[in-house]
């Protein structure tokens, strides 16, 4: 990664911070790290691989932001990208346009995640309800729903790891 604060350093990975770096600068250079975890050719075998770069990347917006993950039949990664973004508590959720880019980018799978603004990421009956007509729309096409993820400032929860899915 480069930053102008930032130098590589000789192990893979590591860097050397070569002058002051503010707050901002670190968050900033977090959600750089967090986008290229998620990047393109990116393995995601199980949810916990996702959830700390999708909660620094979603946990800080004052409303609702609903994304996806789109992934190969391998569940690597082809893209990352916010598709809606709602109102402090809710976002309009679109099953034909969810679809309608999973097919363009050619998705085998898809891992769905939003934010809950109030930083409690328990997923709500709406919650269950999208990811249902979510997983069957998707379905239709031979795109399989792996799991739909609530990111919060108090953490994330997983479908597929709470039984929903």
């Amino acid at each position: 990664m480069t930053h102008a604060k930032l130098k590589a350093g000789e192990v893979a990975g590591t860097y050397h911070v070569t002058s002051p770096v503010t707050e901002n600068d670190i968050i900033t250079m977090a959600k750089r790290f967090a986008r290229r975890k998620l990047a393109k050719g990116r393995k995601i075998t199980q949810p916990s691989q996702a959830f700390e770069h999708l909660q620094l990347l979603l946990q800080d917006y004052e409303h609702d932001v609903f994304s996806v993950l789109f992934l190969d039949s391998q569940h690597r990664v082809i893209r990352f990208e916010e598709l809606f973004r709602g109102t402090i508590d809710a976002a309009s959720v679109y099953p034909r346009e969810v679809l309608k880019a999973a097919l363009t980018y050619d998705a085998a799978a898809v891992i769905l995640v939003h934010n809950h603004p109030s930083g409690d990421p328990e997923p709500s009956e709406a919650d269950r309800r999208i990811t249902d007509r979510l997983k069957e729309a998707l379905g239709l096409m031979d795109i399989r729903v792996i799991d739909h993820m609530v990111v919060g400032s108090d953490g994330c929860k997983s479908f597929s790891e709470m039984g929903y899915l």
